[in-house]
């Protein structure tokens, strides 16, 4: 499905993580596995540091701290926008949405569209869906788009598969009305049948957390984890993304009339180094045009690796220039997402430690 959005832009872009590093090697005692493979596996996938919280932080908590800094700084003003939607797969509850316990907290004015949505690797795209359609509406000025995770928390330290790359960030993006604006292409799609590949099986209604589903087992490959943890498909994950992003790249820019070359940047979720290489390979980039150095400085924070590339690798760039960027999601859904946008000169464009 292709959607098209006129006279929108984001102006400014603060990304948030936690102060808290762990290793790769420090790690590797953990795992079920030959010290002599886990380096190997740890040059490969790019794996070197990850970012996690410590104690009882939550996804509101960081967007908090993210918010009061925009405030404090001058960045944003606390009544200058008119719609918070906040991605995340790691809410503080499961009632109130989260959106409404950043309101809350901030004192936030009550005339205010706060709104969660459950998403995950493709999660900022789909915020930014979510916000320019809202800036079509005559009362919506200016759009807080918030993309938190803090998966750490829900996955097996035990588990070689997913526990060295996942990491917890927040991102806080700024989206507003702005004559003369870039059109801005966008494609999606989704495909439930394949759900699967990326689930936390226990925690829902489907089947309640439980002391039985807190109970870690051995897999055929040697990981530890329990219900209560996420399980990926390495090998499934890998030919979706292989398979279904090449195309859509292909679509998307052929809707735009814009060949590859005309493209300043691709900013894609980063699960690890070694996929986002293969899929520069397919689809015919040259691999510095995608950054793939995400996870291994901070960990793959789900959607939030999109707007972290954007900040760690071109914000000296895009506070002076524009730019244009191709950015795609792929990932739990299974879905998968890619939007062409012209991006910069941005107000502000920053990574912050949260403390």
């Amino acid at each position: 499905m292709n959607f098209l959005f006129d006279g929108c832009a984001l102006t400014g872009l603060l990304t948030v993580l936690p102060s808290h590093e762990r290793s790769f090697v420090d790690e590797m005692a953990n795992f079920n596995f030959p010290l002599k493979r886990s380096l190997k596996l740890k040059e490969v996938m790019g794996y070197d540091r990850h970012r996690i919280v410590q104690g009882p932080v939550c996804a509101s908590d960081l967007v908090c701290f993210g918010l009061e800094h925009l405030f404090s700084h001058g960045l944003l003003e606390k009544d200058g926008f008119d719609a918070l939607v906040l991605v995340t797969q790691s809410p503080d509850h499961f009632i109130p949405p989260t959106s409404n316990v950043v309101q809350g907290r901030l004192g936030l004015k009550q005339d205010l569209l706060c709104m969660d949505i459950n998403q995950g690797c493709a999660g900022f795209l789909i915020g930014l869906f979510q916000a320019f359609l809202l800036l079509g509406q005559p009362s919506v000025r200016r759009v807080v788009l918030a993309n938190v995770d803090l998966l750490s928390r829900k996955v097996s330290p035990r588990d070689r598969n997913s526990y060295p790359l996942i990491g917890d960030a927040a991102s806080i993006a700024i989206l507003e009305r702005q004559k003369g604006a870039a059109p801005i292409h966008m494609n999606l799609k989704m495909d439930g049948t394949r759900r699967e590949a990326l689930m936390i099986p226990a925690g829902g209604f489907r089947q309640p957390s439980s002391p039985e589903t807190a109970i870690e087992s051995e897999d055929a490959e040697g990981n530890f984890r329990a219900p209560d943890n996420l399980v990926m498909d390495g090998s499934a994950v890998f030919n979706f993304v292989q398979v279904e992003v090449p195309p859509m790249i292909e679509s998307l820019l052929e809707t735009a009339g814009r060949s590859l070359d005309e493209v300043d940047a691709f900013l894609f979720h980063q699960p690890n180094r070694f996929m986002l290489e293969k899929l520069a390979d397919k689809i015919g980039l040259p691999r510095a045009k995608m950054p793939s150095n995400i996870v291994e400085h901070f960990g793959n924070s789900s959607g939030v690796t999109i707007p972290l590339a954007l900040a760690f690798n071109l914000r000296e760039q895009v506070l002076h220039e524009r730019i244009r960027a191709c950015l795609g999601g792929f990932g739990v859904g299974l879905t998968w997402a890619s939007m062409l946008m012209e991006i910069g000169p941005l107000g502000f464009c920053d990574l912050i430690d949260f403390q």
